[in-house]
């Protein structure tokens, strides 16, 4: 059997069909009132490429000759025409034009009480929420006296960045807000000389000075380390 994928359309209706290229154009007329709606003797039968072009390639118009006849392509377009419309319900089921449509003002839909806004305005839904204020971080408790020494952690191993802390507090930068520590470096492997964007904190020389969060600082007996410790004399 040799079939072919078409899609079906008519004013009221469109579908994708597969057919027997042996079927008699009457028996495909047969096959298509029950999907349009349409009766047999008032289809008119054509192929399209698509849905928008004009002029069919080809028109169903011998009864007797079956589909096959008249060469159709998978995926081209049956459109089926009611040629007496006025006595079916062609069309009447997607004509809008008379249908009586019920419209409400902005004002008069917002005094109404079974509407979706009155809904989200007693449940305090979306734009209603009540507003709260966003919660600050809490502040926790930073054992680092300023003056101590401290060593800060490092992912190089064998680099002991040491330095002395300068500054322990909550800073204009960072956006998560809590407690930050200021350090001056021994050496200068810092980011800046104690202040941030226009604002100083403390002050160091320049790249000396790196802020840190304070579980990354230990405080402690570290001793300035002498660079040239290591070298053999």
């Amino acid at each position: 059997m040799s079939l072919v994928t078409l899609f079906v359309s008519s004013l009221d209706t469109r579908s994708e069909r597969r057919f027997d290229l042996q079927l008699p154009i009457s028996q495909l007329k047969g096959k298509l009132e029950p999907i349009t709606g349409i009766p047999v003797g008032n289809q008119q039968l054509a192929i399209y490429n698509n849905d928008a072009d004009i002029q069919p390639t080809r028109v169903l118009d011998d009864d007797q000759r079956p589909l096959g006849f008249y060469s159709p392509a998978d995926f081209q377009v049956l459109k089926v025409v009611d040629t007496n419309p006025s006595a079916t319900f062609t069309g009447q089921l997607t004509d809008l034009s008379g249908v009586e449509k019920f419209e409400l003002s902005d004002e008069q839909y917002a005094v109404r009480q079974d509407s979706v806004l009155a809904y989200k305005q007693r449940h305090k839904v979306g734009r209603f929420a009540e507003k709260t204020e966003p919660t600050p971080p809490p502040t926790i408790g930073v054992n680092i006296p300023i003056g101590s020494r401290c060593e800060v952690e490092s992912t190089e191993p064998g680099l002991h960045k040491r330095g002395t802390v300068r500054f322990v507090g909550p800073t204009d930068f960072g956006g998560t807000g809590g407690m930050w520590v200021g350090v001056e470096y021994d050496e200068p492997m810092g980011k800046n000389d104690g202040s941030v964007q226009g604002k100083r904190y403390f002050t160091c020389a320049p790249k000396f000075g790196v802020f840190v969060r304070p579980d990354k600082v230990m405080v402690g007996d570290f001793p300035v380390e002498d660079p040239f410790a290591d070298e053999e004399m």
